[in-house]
């Protein structure tokens, strides 16, 4: 029985379980668990297999703070895009992802919706949490001031799929231009004159190289560009939808659309439908991107394959290479695009009551 006088002792808390108690464990050296945790390809099946036997049993837990400070990295790396709700970006997460865990680091991902003060907080935040580098999908109206605040914190960045006018930075991203040209083209062939551009921000880099794209096309054949059938619009479906409609109301409407990317064209469809008007019939539809769902769609889009996913395991790739050698001169990866043509564009001309394109 215990006296007024006599308290009860606290229990000492358990030993943390060591990498040397593992090595000692596993009868291996520190160094040798140590290439076991790090999964390097030095290490035998066998003795991997060892090593791992004994962690599970002593109830070891890697302790990747302490890592971090011997080697002054984080193994965190923060992904930035503008609206993780586009299946472009969900696909190009995943890509990143992908090849980031292979290299042992973790991803924080933000979204930024395409505003400017939320995309600053973000990177602040990261910044904060000491991410080894940034991916950053740059969101509309992003100025080189947003450059010039990651080089000041020797922050290492990559951006995708946008890019900045007159920065000279590493870069990840489809051809836009020629994937442009390569639908306009298509079009042109099938008898299109009045050939539309639909959506996207106005001062988006992939915007502007899309729309230069059409343009090149219209005019090689000789065939003249009529702005007013070059329309921005919200990323979205509804966006599109309603681009369409004014579009149709015109006296002299378009007979085809190229579409900022597929969200919006999927946007483009619906509204066309609501006309009255068939998809790959009586309009032809054209996006951008290949998502996933571009393939189920009815009818199903045709579209320029750009490899989001690809294009997201590139990023990863090249940021990884920025932070092992961070004087390294600035890379741009451009991935070839690739025109997928599917029931929302007509076979032939001959297929719709459209008049066919001769050379003037």
């Amino acid at each position: 029985m215990l006296s007024a006088r006599t308290s009860p002792r606290k229990p000492k808390p358990p030993k943390r379980v060591t990498l040397l108690d593992v090595a000692d464990h596993a009868g291996v050296s520190r160094a040798t668990a140590s290439l076991v945790v790090r999964d390097s390809p030095l290490v035998t099946d066998e003795t991997r297999e060892r090593v791992l036997a004994s962690m599970d049993a002593l109830g070891y837990v890697y302790n990747r703070a302490a890592a971090s400070l011997r080697s002054r990295r984080s193994h965190a790396i923060g992904l930035v895009v503008t609206d993780i709700t586009n299946p472009f970006f969900a696909q190009m997460t995943i890509g990143s992802e992908t090849a980031l865990e292979e290299a042992d680091y973790a991803v924080l991902l933000g979204n930024t919706s395409e505003r400017l003060n939320k995309q600053d907080r973000l990177l602040e935040a990261m910044h904060g949490y000491a991410v080894d580098g940034v991916l950053l999908a740059p969101a509309m109206d992003t100025t080189i001031e947003t450059v010039a605040r990651l080089r000041r914190w020797r922050l290492p960045f990559v951006m995708v799929v946008r890019y900045l006018f007159d920065v000279d930075a590493d870069y990840v991203g489809a051809d836009n231009l020629a994937g442009a040209e390569m639908a306009a083209e298509h079009l042109v062939a099938a008898g299109h004159r009045r050939i539309a551009f639909v959506g996207g921000p106005a001062n988006s880099s992939a915007r502007r190289d899309r729309l230069q794209g059409l343009r090149n096309v219209l005019a090689r054949h000789g065939i003249p560009a009529d702005e007013s059938l070059f329309v921005t619009s919200r990323v979205t479906r509804e966006g599109g939808r309603q681009a369409i409609l004014d579009l149709l109301a015109l006296q002299d409407p378009p007979t085809a659309a190229l579409c900022y990317n597929d969200v919006v064209a999927f946007g483009v469809m619906l509204g066309l439908q609501a006309a009255g008007r068939r998809p790959g019939r009586d309009f032809d539809v054209v996006g951008f991107d290949d998502i996933e769902e571009a393939a189920l769609w009815q009818p199903a889009l045709t579209t320029v394959a750009i490899s989001p996913s690809q294009i997201g395991v590139e990023a990863a790739r090249l940021l990884l290479e920025r932070i092992e050698n961070p004087d390294a001169a600035p890379r741009r990866v451009i991935l070839p695009p690739k025109l997928i043509v599917r029931e929302s564009c007509a076979a032939c001309a001959a297929a719709r009551d459209v008049v066919p394109f001769t050379a003037e």
